[in-house]
């Protein structure tokens, strides 16, 4: 979606576009990380944690959890990007609730926007297990930019 932002598409298209082919950014095609659903301020991800995703205590890694929670906030924040603008995450901050594992099943991380200024965006995520349980919560901060075009 990068190689977009620079053109005159805005971010809610470029991430229709995505959904609508059904490819997935490559770190989440790699961890099974699988966005949903995206609208103005408001992206939905799902993936199944199994053994790979396992930290050496035998629970899902927080480093697995809080991937899945910085791309809801990313694209909560990228659905609202205007054309030739994008972003970076400043800051994470993440609230590990409950623990996951392989029977935690399909997990989900809804992300929120809260604001969009000219420099900066805020949002927020959620995940919940199978059964609806809040597993963890993330806020995040984000730095917006314009892209430079290509010459």
């Amino acid at each position: 979606m990068s190689s977009e932002a620079a053109g005159g598409t805005d971010g809610l298209t470029q991430v229709r576009a995505l959904l609508a082919t059904g490819r997935q950014p490559p770190l989440g095609e790699k961890l099974g990380i699988s966005l949903i659903e995206a609208d103005r301020g408001h992206a939905v991800f799902e993936a199944t944690p199994d053994g790979s995703s396992y930290n050496p205590m035998g629970s899902v890694h927080g480093g697995y959890i809080a991937t899945i929670l910085d791309s809801a906030c990313g694209i909560a924040a990228h659905t609202a990007l205007k054309p030739g603008y994008g972003y970076t995450t400043l800051e994470l901050k993440v609230s590990f609730v409950k623990g996951l594992s392989s029977t935690s099943g399909t997990i989900r991380a809804t992300g929120r926007l809260i604001s969009m200024g000219r420099r900066a965006a805020f949002t927020e995520a959620t995940l919940q297990n199978d059964k609806g349980q809040v597993c963890a919560t993330a806020t995040s901060t984000l730095l917006v930019f314009e892209v430079p075009s290509a010459k």
